[in-house]
């Protein structure tokens, strides 16, 4: 039932308790109402109304790590270039959620200033018109790769995040950008959305462009969630850390993982080691809850090691109840996706670059599929219960 229409049922039993009350005061069963009476009404009433729920659902994918012969193999024959046909297998998971997420790992500055890859990346706009495409509404942007082209990369890329109206954060053009907390809001349900990273490979921070990546800094981290706090209802941070190709979060990833909680947000989304580090759920020091994927794994790359092509899509729920003590909020049923970076070589050349869920994929993809398909998932769900997509 609406607000607007509770009030005016509402009302209307008011109306009908008042018209009673003005009867004749001389019958020997007055209609008048007290005080006390009209709150025992008023309490009856409210407690009545069924509490009503909305939900919205969001995912994440992890690192978008655009080496040349991923974008070699997206080029077309007219020089632009075209990365649709490599998520084709997994494009409706990322439609489907209310709100998706991508850390885009490799700084998105355009074939102008010249594309490279490892060790300083530069990635083709064109991704972000196929990402936008694929339903992704936000990318994270502070990373180990942020700084390496420089300022012109970064801010070659939030211009055109700007132009096709993709949202981005961790990484901003100047210091009024990076004070606009982002916020997404869906069914009523408001969502923030914080990025930071552990440091840029060694590359230092231009002096007094702060704004151009946010690092791990307890005191900026504190004050931007409370901020976020006072902005919406569900905080999302994306933290840029570990230890790259190591399967379990180490103790500074656990206690950074803590201090986050502790400060009341909802939900941690991890990047860095490229391979998937399992889901769980950390308890504050009010006693909230808040989820975490430690790692996402590389949902896009070049890497070939199997745990380095192996990634996934984390999709978790939020729930608004709304009762007649107000609106509340909870973070619930968090489920994977995992997937697997599938090549070919042909001519000595790769070729044919598909993000492939595992379930699907069979022994012609990656030998003994199912049984790595297994081993994935109880790698995953080693801390906590989590569902699968099957």
């Amino acid at each position: 039932m609406k607000k607007t229409t509770i009030y005016i049922v509402y009302l209307l039993l008011i109306f009908y308790l008042v018209g009673c009350s003005t009867g004749d005061s001389s019958d020997n069963h007055p209609a008048s109402i007290t005080e006390q009476n009209h709150k025992e009404i008023e309490g009856n009433f409210l407690a009545s109304i069924q509490p009503v729920e909305t939900s919205i659902s969001i995912a994440s994918v992890g690192d978008l790590l655009i080496h040349s012969r991923v974008y070699d193999d997206a080029e077309q024959a007219d020089g632009t270039y075209n990365f649709l046909p490599m998520f084709e297998e997994v494009q409706a998971y990322l439609k489907e959620p209310t709100i998706t997420m991508a850390n885009q790992e490799t700084i998105m500055g355009g074939k102008e200033i010249g594309l490279s890859t490892y060790p300083q990346f530069n990635s083709p706009f064109e991704l972000g018109d196929n990402l936008k495409e694929l339903g992704v509404d936000i990318v994270t942007m502070a990373n180990n790769h942020t700084l390496d082209r420089g300022e012109i990369a970064i801010q070659n890329a939030i211009g055109y995040y700007d132009k096709i109206g993709m949202l981005y954060t961790g990484s901003f053009k100047d210091e009024e950008d990076q004070k606009q907390i982002r916020v997404i809001e869906e069914e009523g349900i408001r969502v923030s959305f914080l990025s930071y990273t552990y440091g840029t490979n060694g590359i230092p921070v231009p002096e007094g462009k702060d704004y151009l990546v946010n690092l791990i800094d307890k005191e900026l981290m504190e004050r931007e969630i409370k901020e976020a706090e006072q902005l919406s209802d569900i905080i999302v941070v994306s933290l840029h850390f570990g230890n790259e190709y190591e399967r379990l979060p180490n103790n500074e990833q656990r206690s950074l993982a803590q201090f986050v909680a502790d400060l009341g947000v909802d939900v941690v989304i991890g990047h860095h080691p490229h391979v998937l580090q399992p889901v769980d759920w950390v308890e504050g020091k009010e006693g909230n809850q808040m989820l975490i994927a430690y790692s996402l794994g590389n949902f896009l790359s070049g890497q070939d090691k199997l745990y380095r092509q192996i990634g996934g899509i984390f999709n978790f729920e939020v729930t608004k109840t709304t009762d007649r003590k107000g609106d509340t909020f909870e973070v619930h049923s968090p489920s994977m996706l995992p997937t697997f970076v599938h090549h070919e070589r042909i001519n000595g050349k790769m070729r044919n670059y598909s993000i492939i869920p595992m379930k699907d994929i069979s022994n012609q993809h990656l030998n003994d599929a199912k049984g790595h398909y297994e081993e994935i998932k109880n790698h995953l769900s080693q801390f906590t219960d989590i569902d699968f997509m099957e």
